[in-house]
C-alpha cells in the first residue's frame, strides 16, 4: 500500500510542478463599442481586438550638411604647412591654397601631383 501511496504522491507533485511551468498567453478579449448617429436609433456593434499594437516611429536621419569645394580665406588667417604651403581647417576639413586663383581647394589626392598647388619660389 505504501508504494502505492509514493506513486500517487509522486504523479500528482509532478502535474503540479509541469503545469505551473508552462506560459500564459494572453488571449484576445473583444470589446464591444456602440455608435449611434443622430438619424438613427440603431446602435451599430463593433468587436475590437483589445490587443493593440505598439509601432515605434521611424528614426529620422539628420540631414548631412553640404560641405564646400572651394573657399575664399584671408591669407593671413591661413596656417602654414611644413613646407611653406597654405592651408585651413574647416568643420574637420583640410583646405588648401591653390596660387593661381588665390581660393582654397578641399583635399583631393590630385594636389600631390598640380603644380596650382605648390608654393612658387
Amino acid at each position: 500500500m505504501s508504494k502505492v501511496l509514493q506513486t500517487v504522491l509522486m504523479c500528482s507533485l509532478a502535474v503540479i510542478i509541469f503545469s505551473c511551468s508552462k506560459k500564459s498567453q494572453p488571449t484576445r478579449a473583444t470589446i464591444e463599442t456602440s455608435e449611434t448617429t443622430s438619424t438613427d436609433t440603431i446602435a451599430m456593434v463593433k468587436k475590437v481586438d483589445s490587443v493593440a499594437v505598439v509601432r515605434k516611429a521611424p528614426v529620422r536621419r539628420k540631414a548631412a550638411a553640404a560641405i564646400p569645394k572651394v573657399i575664399t580665406v584671408n591669407d593671413q588667417a591661413a596656417k602654414k604647412s611644413v613646407d611653406g604651403r597654405l592651408y585651413y581647417d574647416l568643420q574637420g576639413r583640410r583646405y588648401w591654397r591653390n596660387y593661381k586663383d588665390g581660393k582654397y581647394y578641399l583635399y583631393n589626392k590630385s594636389m600631390n601631383t598640380d603644380e596650382a598647388f605648390k608654393k612658387p619660389n
